[in-house]
């Protein structure tokens, strides 16, 4: 139900003045509150009078005087207070049309809606909304704004979404950052459309928009074996990759000069297919699109050469590391690194390939457990370790029926069929050893 109150924090100044779990929000300082856009933005006022229908119907007016910006404390059914708007695209190379039948509802649904990248950080092609819509993000300084781009060529973003309105992404983003809102822009790239020189147009477009824009990046198409139906598209091989890398590489340069940063950075997929070394830390800033696998394997890197000195050099235990193939050269230096320090911890890291989607999936976060279970199966695992984007994200802590693969493959499912302990980490190496240590033992 819309609007419908969730949740009351503890100590709230809502749980204070007596709104439950089930009221739900119908105004606040007599607006209408249409979605969680109205509700971040009509909140902040030191005083605000909320209209609250209880759960018997009657309905309470209620003032509250709190701090400028200061939370009540209140937690919606639906997170945005509405539904999400469904994406009307058919690009190219969107991997949801890639899913084979009978998975859970929910990896069907492609959202393309602006409230979830300002709030969850997801990325909208901007084809669905109309200018009031333009309109109310400026005027609620919804900031920043995650944009699938993938080229600024309108008629070729016309042919690669399916979409004979996404042409107009550009002149939007110029209007979003001559009204000061920043935005954040992701490619992907698919030989024979958007890479080589429009990809470098496409840059270059994007540059002019900046300090708004304040980052691109550049992930390479994936292709799963259930593509029937489909327009076949070329993926990256070492020569293709090695040429994009080159490219990019001069606006990098470039951008380097004039403001101290490359602006633009390709996911470590492109480095790892291209046989190439990855950067150096300082090139990924903050690693703000690691969420992109832009700097994942200077993260993992540098977080074993920095907590290396964290590990119990008394403990003995046995690991199984699973990891996807292009990440496995990566993990399996980490664990030998671990070894070299203490000998008596002994892990083994194992490829797993993907049968499920097809041998062209390689990353870590697209196993699932029927592949993950054929890998491990009927041998010696000791303790499996896990990294966390097998997992649906979103579960809460501690409650194991929330951590759910792809393939619906529990938790609770893996050690009951490996019949050991498994346990999840996040695989920025930073907990890694942690892990490790804690689940070690002395010998008496």
């Amino acid at each position: 139900m819309r609007n419908l109150i969730s949740k009351v924090l503890d100590g709230s100044i809502a749980e204070e003045v007596g709104i439950e779990q089930g009221d739900k929000l119908l105004s606040i300082n007599e607006s209408d509150v249409k979605d969680i856009v109205d509700y971040k933005y009509l909140i902040v006022d030191e005083e605000v009078v909320l209209e609250i229908e209880k759960e018997d119907g009657e309905i309470w007016e209620i003032e509250i005087e709190k701090e400028y910006g200061e939370d009540i404390g209140l937690e919606f059914s639906e997170g945005i207070l509405d539904k999400p708007m469904r994406c009307h695209n058919k690009c190219i190379f969107c991997f949801i049309d890639q899913n084979p039948k009978g998975m859970r509802e929910t990896l069907y649904f492609k959202d393309d809606d602006s409230r979830l990248s300002f709030l969850q950080g997801n990325f909208i092609t901007m084809t669905n909304m109309k200018e009031e819509d333009i309109d109310r993000i400026i005027k609620y300084r919804i900031s920043p704004i995650n944009i699938s781009v993938h080229t600024t060529n309108g008629e070729l973003r016309k042919k690669m979404l399916n979409n004979r309105f996404a042409d107009n992404v550009y002149p939007r983003m110029q209007r979003l950052a001559e009204a000061g809102i920043d935005m954040n822009a992701q490619i992907v790239a698919v030989p024979g459309y958007n890479n080589g020189v429009e990809l470098i147009n496409t840059i270059e477009d994007l540059y002019k928009l900046y300090p708004h824009i304040n980052n691109v990046a550049v992930v390479p198409i994936g292709v799963t074996k259930f593509r029937e139906g489909l327009k076949q598209v070329e993926t990256y091989d070492a020569e293709k990759a090695n040429k994009e890398l080159d490219l990019v590489k001069r606006l990098q340069d470039k951008y380097y000069k004039e403001i101290g940063e490359p602006f633009v950075r390709l996911s470590d997929e492109f480095y790892v297919v291209a046989g190439r070394e990855i950067p150096e830390t300082e090139f990924y800033g903050d690693f703000d699109q690691i969420e992109d696998g832009i700097g994942m394997i200077r993260t993992f890197r540098d977080a074993i050469d920095n907590d290396i000195h964290k590990l119990n050099g008394k403990g003995i235990g046995k690991f199984t590391i699973p990891t996807g193939v292009s990440a496995y050269e990566e993990i399996k230096k980490g664990a030998e690194k671990i070894m070299d320090r203490n000998p008596n911890i002994k892990i083994e890291v194992i490829k797993v390939i993907n049968k499920f989607y097809g041998e062209k999936i390689t990353v870590t976060g697209l196993i699932v457990g029927e592949d993950l279970i054929s890998s491990l199966r009927n041998r010696d695992n000791g303790i499996i370790l896990l990294c966390s984007s097998m997992f649906r994200k979103g579960y809460e802590p501690g409650d194991e029926s929330e951590k759910i693969m792809l393939d619906n493959t529990t938790l609770d499912d893996l050690k009951e069929t490996l019949d050991t302990n498994v346990v999840i980490v996040d695989f920025t190496g930073e907990d890694l050893i942690d892990t490790i240590n804690k689940y070690c033992h002395e010998e008496e």
